[in-house]
Order: C-alpha cells, then sequence, then structure tokens
C-alpha cells in the first residue's frame, strides 16, 4: 500500500480521498476550506497544514484543484510539490485545466524527477463517492502503469489516452460532445411537446432508434422517465451548468490552439453561458431545457 499525499479536498477530491483509505493506503490531505479537511478526516484522512506537508515523505501525490492556474502554483510555487517532492515520486493531477497548463507542469516535472500523470475524471460527487470513476490518463507508459493501482481504489474505468496533456484533451473533447448533445436532447424533446408528442412516447421511441446516447438514457431533462435524472430533482445538480460551462470554454480554448473547426461546440459554449450568466449556474446542466424552453 502506498503513502499518499491528497491536495485539494472538496466535493470531488473529499471522497477520492476517502475511497484510497479504504483501498489501504495511508494518505494525508491538504485543503483551505476547513469544512472538507474536517469531513475529510472523519473518511481517515490524516489533516496537513500545508502543501508541502502533504507532498513530503510520499509515494504519490494527488491534486484535485479548480483551475490550470492553481495547478501551476500548487505544483511550480516556492514551497509547491515539486520543491520539496522526493525524485521518483508519482504525481497524478485529476483537476479538469487547459491542456496547456497540464503539458506545462508534465514538462517541469520531469526537470524535477516527478513522474506525472494528469488523470481528469468522468462520473461527478457520485462516481468520487461510489469509486466508479472513470480516469482519462496522460503520461508515459511507465508512470500510467505506477498509478493503476492507485486509480483503482477511486474508479472503476481507468484509461491511458496517450502522452502528457491527453487526459486534459480526452476530458475536454468527451465533454463537448455531451455539452452538444444535452442541447440537441432538450431541442428534440421541446419540439416534440410543442407539436404534440408525449415526452414518454418520444423516448420509447428514439432511446432504442437513432436517437439513442448516453445523455438521453441517463440525464434526459424531461422529469418523470428516467429515475436518476436530475429533472425528477429540481434539477439538483449531478454535473453543474457551470462545470459544463467551464469544460466547454477549456474545449474553445484548445480548439483555437490546435485551429481546428469546432461550430458547434462553440454554440453549446455560448448558449450554456447566456444560462449561466442568467443565474443557473448552479442547476444541473441538463436543466438548459428550461431556457430552450422559454422557462
Amino acid at each position: 500500500m502506498a503513502k499518499i499525499g491528497f491536495i485539494g479536498l472538496g466535493n470531488m477530491g473529499g471522497p477520492m480521498a476517502g475511497n484510497l483509505v479504504k483501498a489501504g493506503h495511508s494518505v494525508k490531505g491538504f485543503d483551505l476550506v476547513p469544512a472538507s479537511v474536517k469531513a475529510a478526516e472523519a473518511a481517515g484522512v490524516t489533516a496537513v497544514a500545508s502543501i508541502a506537508e502533504a507532498a513530503r515523505d510520499v509515494d504519490v501525490v494527488i491534486t484535485m484543484l479548480p483551475a490550470g492556474e492553481h495547478v501551476r502554483q500548487v505544483y511550480t510555487g516556492e514551497d509547491g510539490v515539486l520543491a520539496v517532492a522526493t525524485k521518483g515520486t508519482l504525481a497524478i493531477d485529476s483537476s479538469t485545466i487547459d491542456v496547456g497548463s497540464a503539458r506545462t507542469v508534465h514538462e517541469a516535472a520531469a526537470k524535477a524527477g516527478v513522474d506525472m500523470l494528469d488523470a481528469p475524471v468522468s462520473g461527478g460527487v457520485a462516481g468520487a463517492s461510489a469509486g466508479t470513476l472513470t480516469f482519462m490518463v496522460g503520461g508515459s507508459d511507465a508512470a500510467f502503469a505506477r498509478g493503476k493501482p492507485i486509480f483503482e481504489g477511486m474508479g472503476r474505468n481507468i484509461v491511458h489516452a496517450g502522452g502528457p496533456g491527453n487526459g486534459q484533451v480526452a476530458k475536454v473533447c468527451n465533454n463537448m460532445i455531451l455539452g452538444i448533445t444535452m442541447i440537441g436532447i432538450s431541442e428534440a424533446f421541446t419540439l416534440g411537446e410543442k407539436l404534440g408528442l408525449d415526452a414518454q412516447k418520444l423516448f420509447d421511441i428514439s432511446s432504442k432508434a437513432s436517437g439513442s446516447c448516453w445523455a438521453m438514457l441517463n440525464h434526459l431533462p424531461v422529469p418523470g422517465i428516467i429515475e436518476a435524472s436530475a429533472a425528477n430533482r429540481d434539477y439538483k445538480p449531478g454535473f453543474a451548468a457551470a462545470m459544463m460551462l467551464k469544460d466547454l470554454k477549456l474545449s474553445q480554448e484548445a480548439a483555437v490552439q490546435a485551429d481546428a473547426a469546432t461550430p458547434l461546440g462553440a454554440q453549446a459554449a455560448a448558449l450554456y453561458a447566456q444560462f449561466v450568466d442568467a443565474g443557473h449556474g448552479g442547476l444541473d446542466y441538463s436543466a438548459i431545457i428550461k431556457m430552450l424552453q422559454g422557462r
């Protein structure tokens, strides 16, 4: 079992750290929010007072942070992870950040003699709590082999996406698909309703026809059909609209850098920005149907 330092014990990081404790690892953790630290302690994580203390004398450092600027600072700042970590330490960043920041930190880690993996996740808070996350992992084959047993304590599906930064590439591409798809589903069910087609009938047909997709089967934005759908809980988020907007913005930054045409991704980002700017960022991403319906 490994000695692990975990930095970022929020809604996602806290349950992930707790699952590593359940898997038999020794975990010490740091977060700026006292309530998050307290919750992690209740799950068996040993609280420490700084980033440096979390990263010192461990086999693995894991980070789960809000954005690229935070990841860069935590790893490369004074008394950051790379300043104190022992050579040969494995660093895993499970934040969802821009590809450029991920690759910058990979380069800095290599110079410091630290093996690095970028490993954003899919599955949301429910998946983090249940230990069923999907990890999209970028980094060397050797680092991935080292990290796989650690990932298995937190998730069910662990996919090596390729070299440094490719985990982030996979994440933004996947969530661009999800955002575009949810808008398409919302438009179709809104059109069907306005033309007099019962939503259950449309679901029964489309879910077994060419329109079927993961978002429809799991996150249908119409209440009363899919039990687990946020639509049945007044759109209390499993995956908040504000987080979808963040990921769509990352996809568009990446598209500009790669000179790739993503017109539907750009339109999805614009629609989610309109929805979030209207004050609905705390609702589930499927709640965008309300805006499309004029509600």
